[in-house]
This record gives structure tokens, sequence and C-alpha cells, in this order.
């Protein structure tokens, strides 16, 4: 609650506004919208914050205890707008509704909060980004790592994790991106956390485990989780159950639509860091957009399901070879048969399933969701045609899970007209024959056109008034309206209901009664067709769950239709999986760069396997060895979810885990230097990839002074090639990196290449074999604008770094750099040590021993 209000004696202010304080001290973390009439206000604080965030006037409504009460206000019919600018600012919104009658009211309206909106918790269709998953997440850290749970309340989908340490806990937050984060009083970590919008500070009796399993097992209707092999999972069930609080809270109804929860294991995909998906730029780029990534060139999904399905996918490459190649199969049959294409086109009417199913489960369906679902539903028995023939065990297994729904179409059919209203608000929603009370109702309403025109002939014919006319309006209801110049032919039973500028409105006892009639039969027809609105839900629910199942069938159908789409468009082959660990490919293409570059791209092989382990790729900058890098990496990922790959051909084996470490910027707000960002993600590389991991490592040691950037990159590249036998890419400007083939002989060297036109330069773009010759660093700062006047001078001072590393005696007098990576000469105390047999020494004989090491040691 803001301080203004905390200050304020209710006692002081006059009953609405006491009404008013009191709801907003009960939701004081987020802002209030007040219904008066046509209008949401808000007052005080709420007022000057809507005022700023929205860009709306501050105005003030009269005084409240003496002061004047600070006030902005939106209509109600544009409410949807704004809430989505206040949710995508992570602001949270409480609406509250007039319930009461103001008939009969006595002092203010009875009101009271029907509806909380939070950033995590939307399934309005307005308020969503159709193709992004919208995520509400809670974190909980316990004394050996994080218990982690998301939920997507627009389709049901609830998924926890167990995370062993903080980098995994970043690695999450990266890939689920949520729209809001409920938090412990007592965590640690809130530099992983700061950049999150809708961050929201959870108070510890919220993770209480029994309170969170008996909130879990209420919500599924269960006697225990074991069905959902859980039980284990003590800190994510912690969060979980705060999650599940919090939406209980904010939905204020039932949620059948969460209905089941999955545990997420890191041991069934490839690991995948922070700095890994920020760099590989899969959904988002590096400048926070959503083009020139990934998923920008391989969706041309027919769904918006099936497009967040794509990009969930994206960030979860599977390890098992099994899934993989049944997906596969999949994309082979439609892609051979040409089926995708129909596919395509059948789906594109298909909608949003998976979100209108959530909707209908909270009961907050509209029309035009029904209306979506109907089309949706009578397009399945055509789906289901086109996968008959289908031979794949993947898309029969998809077909099956598609179902059909011939009775729930049919009553959508008979119930809905063709093209609904956007609210059931008022009415004309339920098609004529589908109940005939309201056929009824509807048909006293209806004949009141006639009955009008009738009665202002007659009346014209009686009173010889010309300018006569028989009328309705919402707000007078139904008149009879005669000029000012005729008013003195009104006949005596004639009664004044208004005067207007230039005619006069009255009112007969018999259009009297007429009007109360027809009233009477609209507002019994709309209280009906409300009631029969309600019961669609009732008829509909009980087949929520193969509801859902049918969404999410078709939502993988169309991820899978895509991917024979794109390889056929985009010319794409199948990868080839094999238990050998290695990655081969011939003719790889970026598959990016390759459809945003105007020039054509070059196509490059790579080959690692036992006895080729790590490749030290030079060449000059803008060379495309960054391009070159991420494309192995981006094809690697692409061949674990299914998709084919931009490749002539590649073969690949096991991977575990992808690192990147591409490139780095300030953490200004964790006060870490670029270099230090670079040694960090160095260090998560070092000490967690497997001899199955995939590791790209560019200008490592680059942010420190040449002999300390030096000797990091060369040990950094012999521990992960003597130690680790990671499959590596090692691009480095250090050529003195290239001499590790010399004495690592799984270690080989590639160059990108480039030619000089006299002070110009051409880069060729393809990988041979081999270190590069030279870097050509000052033909690239030539191109990117250095004065040339700096370009002649650093000529100038490289041939005299050239002459006089040409003038050392090298035999008799080995630089600094020969020096450094030459066999250090073993000491005494090492020699000494290799010497002695421990099992031998007595006690006594251990002790001296120790004194004479330590005296060779410091010799």
């Amino acid at each position: 609650m803001t301080t203004e209000i905390n200050n304020l004696d209710l006692e002081k202010h006059t009953p609405m506004m006491r009404q008013y304080l009191t709801m907003k001290a009960e939701h004081s973390d987020m802002l209030l919208f007040y219904r008066m009439g046509d209008f949401y206000e808000l007052f005080y604080d709420d007022a000057k914050n809507a005022s700023e965030l929205l860009g709306i006037s501050l105005t003030a409504r009269g005084k409240s205890g003496g002061d004047p009460i600070p006030m902005a206000g939106i209509p109600y019919h544009a409410v949807e707008g704004y809430l989505a600018k206040l949710v995508q600012q992570g602001q949270s919104v409480a609406i509250c509704e007039q319930v009461g009658d103001p008939a009969t009211s006595k002092g203010p309206v009875e009101r009271k909060v029907v509806r909380i909106v939070t950033p995590g918790t939307l399934t309005d269709e307005a308020l969503l980004q159709e193709r992004q998953d919208n995520l509400l997440a809670a974190v909980y850290e316990g004394k050996q790592g994080y218990g982690y749970a998301t939920l997507d309340v627009a389709s049901g989908r609830f998924v926890i994790a167990e995370l062993d340490t903080t980098e995994a806990l970043e690695a999450e937050l990266q890939r689920t991106n949520p729209a809001e984060l409920l938090y412990s009083e007592d965590f640690s970590q809130m530099q992983l956390i700061n950049q999150i919008k809708g961050k929201r500070r959870r108070p510890e009796w919220e993770f209480d485990y029994d309170t969170c399993i008996r909130l879990l097992l209420e919500q599924f209707g269960t006697k225990d989780l074991r069905g959902f092999g859980i039980t284990d999972a003590r800190l994510s069930l912690q969060s979980a159950g705060c999650l599940m609080q919090y939406v209980k809270d904010t939905q204020r109804t039932a949620l059948p639509h969460i209905n089941s929860i999955i545990r997420f294991n890191q041991s069934d995909t490839i690991v995948l860091d922070a700095a890994t998906r920020r760099n590989l730029e899969l959904t988002i780029n590096l400048g926070g957009g959503r083009d020139n990534t990934l998923a920008s060139v391989l969706d041309a999904t027919a769904t918006p399901m099936g497009s967040r399905m794509l990009q969930r996918w994206l960030h979860q490459p599977l390890r098992s070879h099994e899934q993989i190649k049944a997906r596969q199969a999949g994309v082979t049959e439609l892609l051979e048969s040409g089926l995708y294409t129909d596919i395509h086109d059948s789906l594109k009417t298909l909608g949003d399933v998976e979100r209108i199913m959530a909707r209908l489960a909270l009961r907050s369906a509209r029309p035009r969701d029904f209306a979506r679902l109907r089309q949706a539903l009578g397009m399945l028995p055509e789906l289901q045609s086109m996968l008959s023939g289908c031979q794949s065990d993947y898309l029969v297994r998809l077909a099956g899970m598609l179902g059909e729904f011939p009775e729930q179409y049919e009553l959508l059919e008979r119930a809905i007209i063709d093209n609904p209203p956007v609210l059931i608000r008022d009415g004309g929603v339920i098609r004529e024959g589908y109940n005939a009370e309201l056929d009824e109702w509807r048909g006293l309403s209806d004949g009141a056109t006639g009955y009008l025109e009738e009665m202002e002939a007659r009346e014209k014919d009686r009173t010889g008034i010309h300018t006569l006319k028989v009328g309705y309006n919402r707000v007078h209801g139904y008149y009879i309206e005669v000029s000012r110049a005729q008013s003195d032919l009104v006949p005596l039973n004639y009664q004044r209901r208004q005067t207007l500028k230039n005619t006069e409105r009255y009112i007969t006892p018999e259009l009297k009664e007429h009007e109360e009639k027809v009233l009477s039969s609209q507002g019994k027809a709309l209280a009906l067709e409300k009631q029969l609105w309600e019961e669609l839900f009732d008829l509909i629910l009980p087949h929520l769950h193969e509801l859902q199942t049918f969404a999410l069938a078709a939502a993988e159908l169309d991820v899978i239709s895509n991917f024979a789409e794109r390889a056929d468009m985009l010319d794409y082959h199948c990868p080839e999986l094999c238990q050998e660990t290695g990655i081969g490919i011939e003719g790889g293409r970026h598959p990016v760069v390759e459809q945003v570059s105007s020039e054509p791209f070059i196509a490059n092989p790579v080959e690692l396997h036992a006895s080729r382990r790590m490749l030290i790729v030079t060449g000059p900058n803008m060379g495309g060895k960054s391009t070159y890098m991420r494309q192995v990496a981006l094809i690697t990922l692409m061949a674990h979810i299914g998709s084919f790959v931009p490749a002539q051909r590649a073969v690949i084996g096991p991977v575990d885990r992808i690192f990147t470490r591409i490139g780095a910027s300030d953490d200004l707000a964790s006060g870490r230097s670029t270099f230090m960002v670079e040694m960090t993600e160095t260090a998560n590389i070092l000490h967690n990839a497997t001899s199955h991991s995939l590791v790209l490592m560019d200008e490592i040691g680059r942010g420190t002074s040449t002999y300390d950037g030096l000797s990091l990159a060369w040990s950094a590249a012999e521990y992960l090639a003597r130690n680790i036998a990671a499959m590596t890419l090692f691009a480095t400007h250090y050529f003195e990196l290239t001499q590790m083939p010399m004495t690592l002989p799984h270690v080989h060297n590639v160059h990108l290449d480039a030619v000089e036109h006299g002070d110009t330069i051409a880069f060729m773009h393809a990988v041979q074999e081999g270190a590069a010759s030279k870097s050509y660093g000052l033909q690239v700062a030539a191109l990117a604008g250095v004065p040339a006047q700096v370009i002649r001078s650093a000529k100038h001072k490289l041939k005299q770094l050239e002459n006089r590393e040409q003038n050392l005696d090298m035999a008799s007098a080995p630089s600094q750099q020969q020096l450094m990576f030459a066999e250090p000469e073993e000491s005494a105390a090492v020699t000494r040590l290799k010497q002695l047999q421990p099992d031998e020494l007595s006690p006594r004989q251990a002790l001296d021993l120790i004194y004479e090491l330590k005296k060779l040691a410091d010799v």
C-alpha cells in the first residue's frame, strides 16, 4: 500500500471513497480500476502512476477529507488496449466492477474485484503475443540448489525443474523468459532476475512444502504425486505450490485446464547455457528483437500454437536419437508425398485452439472463441482424411491424438450464429432454432418494428400531422415526434416526454404499454440467452482433456509439416545420426546469414571425430570465422529438434552440451568488465564440457595484455584438447596457437582466406586446411574507415616490429613467447618426489622428507 493511502483516515471521506480505499488496501501492490458508469477511474497515487504509464490526463475529483483527490480515467470499452500497455511494462491491475443494482442500493453501489490482470496470468487474446509463450514462473532457493516452476495459464502447461547450480538457473531463465517471476523473501541471486519487469516478492510461508503439496493435490484431484514422477523434486514442488496459489488468487475461478505437471530433465535435452542461447540468437537477437534469428527463418507455421511449440523445441534440442528419428520420418513422409502443403492450408483455418480451450476452462471465452472452435472441429475430418494413408508411426500417432468431435461440432453449429458479436453482453449470439423459448421472446421483441410503422401511419391519418414520426432510442425509450410548427395539432392523449430544438416528443398510454411489453421481452430474451451461453460451457467442458490433446497434436503436426516445407523451399537435407562421437558436415551453410545476405553464400565443411577433436580457426576479421563456427552449432542444434539442415550432408554423433564463447560486453549492473565476462564464460565451459560437448570459443584472451591473453588462450585450448577432448572450434588471432598440432595430434588447423588487391582486401569465406598466413588487420581497419594517416603510421610501426623480430638470434636468444611454451625444466623437488616409495617410509622418515622437499623447493 502506498504511504499516501496508508495515512488516510477513512472516517474523513465520503462513502464512495471509503469503499474505494478499502478495496485499494486489499490490492495495494497493483493498480485498481474502479468502475464508475462508463469509465474505470483511478485515484491518488494510482492516478498519478497511470497518468505517466499510459499518457492520460491527470485531473481531480472534488475533495474528500478536505483535500483534492487526484484522478485519472479510461473508457470501459477501451480497457483492453490500456491493460495491454500496462502488462507490457510489468504492471498488475485489479478490475473492480459494480455488482449491485443502483436502483435498490443505499449509498454506493456494491462493487468487488472480479478479475486481476498480471503479466504472467494473461489469457485474453487482446493482451497476448500470439506467437510467444506467456509464462508465469516461480523460483525457490534451497541449500543445495534451486526449484523452478513455470505455468502457461493460457494453455495449462505446467513444468518444474530441479537445478543444481546458479548457472543452470540462469540458463532456465534465459530459455523460458518469464513474463512474471515469483521469488521468496530470502532469495539471494537478485542479479539474475533484476532485468525481469514482472518480479513479485512473495512471503516465505507461500513456499511451505506441506501447503504446496496440498494445493497441488487439490488442483490435480489425486491422492499423491507419484503418477507424475515428481515426488523427489522437493524444491521445485515448493515453487509450483507458490505459483498455484498465486494463480488461484488472481483468476478467482476454477482452473480445470491445469490438470498435469511435467518435470523437465536436463539429461533428456542438449544443455545450452545462457551465453550460448544468447550468442546463437535462437529466438531473440543480440539487440533484443526477433528479426534475423533462427526462429525467424525456420518459422513458417500455420498456427500460433505451432509457432510457440517450434520455439520451445529450439530451446530444448533432444538427445534421444530414437525421438529425433521419429520426427525425421514424419518430415520425410510429408516431404516426399507433398502432403505438407495441403496440411498447412487446412491448419491455417484452425486458429489457436490451445488458448481457446484455456479461456473456455476459465469460463472467459467469448462468442468468437466458440465460433473458431467450431471451425476447427469442422476441419478435423478433412485433416484426418489426409493423414489416413500415412505410414510413419509418428504421423499415425498424431492422427490418433487429433481425434474427432462430431457431437461437439454439431452442438456449436446449432448454438452459435455464423458471425457472432464480440461479447455476449448485448445478446444476438445464440442461433435461431436452438431454443424455442428464446425464439418466442425474440419474436415479441422483433415484432416491434412492424408495430411502430403501423402505428405511425395510423396516427398520421388520425391527427393530420404529416411530420409525425414514431421512434425509439435506448435512453428515452419509445416516443412520438412532432415538429414544433404542428405541435398545436397534438391530441389531448399525447403526454409530452421531451422537448428538442425544433421538435416535441410525446408518449401515449398505448405506446407506453407496448414499450413495457417489448422491453420486458428483450430483457427476458437476453437473460435466457446468457443462461444458454453458460450451459454451453457445461456441455463442452467434460471433453476438455480430449480437446487439449487435439490442440497439442495439431501444434506438433504444424511444426513437422513446417519442417517439410522449409526443407523443400530452402534446400535442407536430412541429417544422419550415429553413435560414434563426431560431427561431419559437407557443404554446410549458416541458416540465417544465407537468407539475409545479398551475396551467394559460400558453403563450408567441418570434420570433427576421435582423431580430430579440435580445429584451430584462423583468418582475418570479417573473414567469416564467427559465421562458420555458429553455423556448425546451429546445424547441430537443428538436427536435434528433428529439422532437416542447411548442408549437403551431415553426420552427427551424440552431443550432450553446446557451449559458445563468442563476443562479450560489459555487465555493468553486476560490476563485471568485458574481460571478466569472457573469463566467467570460459570457466563455465572448462568446468562443464565433456567429450560429447560441442564447444565454440572465439578470441579468448583479447581483453588483457598480449602475453596474458596468449597464455590464457593457449592453456584453455590445451586443457580442452588434452583433459576434456571436447569437439572444439577455437578461433584465434594468436598465431602461436597454430603450433599446437605439432604436440597434440588430434588438434588441426583450418583457416578462412583472403586475397589482397593493392591496399584493399577480398574475403574468400572458404574454409581451408592449415593456418592462415597473416591477419590482414590493417586492411580491415582501412575498410572500416580508419583515417589513411593512421593506417600509414600503423604500417610503419608494423615494419619496425617485424624488423626487430628478424634481427633476433632465435637460436641463441629464444623469444619470451618461445620460452613461454617450452617444456619447463623439472625441479629438484619433483625429481626427488618421483624417486621415493611412500609405502616404505616410516612416520619419522616422512617428516624428514617434508623438510628436505621444502629445502629443495626454496632453492
